[in-house]
């Protein structure tokens, strides 16, 4: 028993270091999660620098988060941390594929793998708005390339079957950007459907307005 003083000391000083630890893990994931979404917003926006700065500061934070926590693995794995690093890879998988970059690699981001899953199936909810936004101005071909994308994106996520406790609850996420898929899909149809049919309307009118004799004194 004349150990038990030390032991009780050494150990109240590691809960100490801990949870503090944990109070800055905390902080630094609601800062990153703040940042990816203006990165986002921003992106949307097409203000691109804006965008790029706070994706900087984003994988600042991802370093530091990472560094801070090697000596604690739990709350390295623990829900508040994964998904903070969850949305700072839906913001760099958004930016990219807005401004039509190459698609960013999980190692190169410094996130987990379920978490970068998780941000590939969030960003289609994300590329759904902005195919929508492109669809009221007219400009089917960008439309139709963040079509392809969210559709290789939900075709990477339907082949991943494990059990939720590994992928971050990714099924979910699947089913609900199988949904986004199918229904952008339909919204893209309709609008080449509409704008197929106005350019032979056009085309009708031009004919009759160029019929000889007509415009004549």
């Amino acid at each position: 028993m004349d150990r038990l003083e030390a032991i009780g000391e050494r150990i109240l000083s590691y809960f100490e270091r801990k949870n503090a630890a944990r109070d800055a893990a905390l902080q630094r994931s609601r800062t990153l999660i703040r940042h990816s979404a203006t990165a986002i917003r921003a992106a949307h926006r097409q203000e691109r620098e804006l965008a790029r700065e706070h994706l900087d500061q984003a994988k600042t934070i991802t370093e530091e988060l990472r560094t801070d926590l090697t000596s604690y693995p739990d709350l390295y794995h623990a829900g508040y941390t994964q998904d903070a690093f969850k949305e700072y890879a839906e913001a760099s998988i958004v930016f990219a594929l807005l401004v039509n970059d190459p698609l960013p690699d999980p190692d190169e981001l410094g996130v987990e793998y379920a978490a970068y899953l998780g941000g590939l199936g969030e960003a289609v909810g994300e590329l759904r708005r902005r195919t929508l936004d492109i669809l009221r101005q007219a400009h089917a071909a960008d439309a139709e390339r963040l079509l392809e994308a969210m559709d290789e994106i939900y075709g990477l996520l339907v082949t991943v079957d494990f059990p939720d406790a590994i992928t971050g609850n990714l099924r979910r996420t699947t089913d609900l950007v199988r949904g986004l898929v199918e229904r952008t899909r339909g919204d893209l149809t309709t609008s080449l459907q509409q704008e197929s049919l106005r350019a032979a309307l056009d085309s009708v009118e031009k004919k009759l307005g160029s019929r000889p004799g007509e415009g004549k004194a």
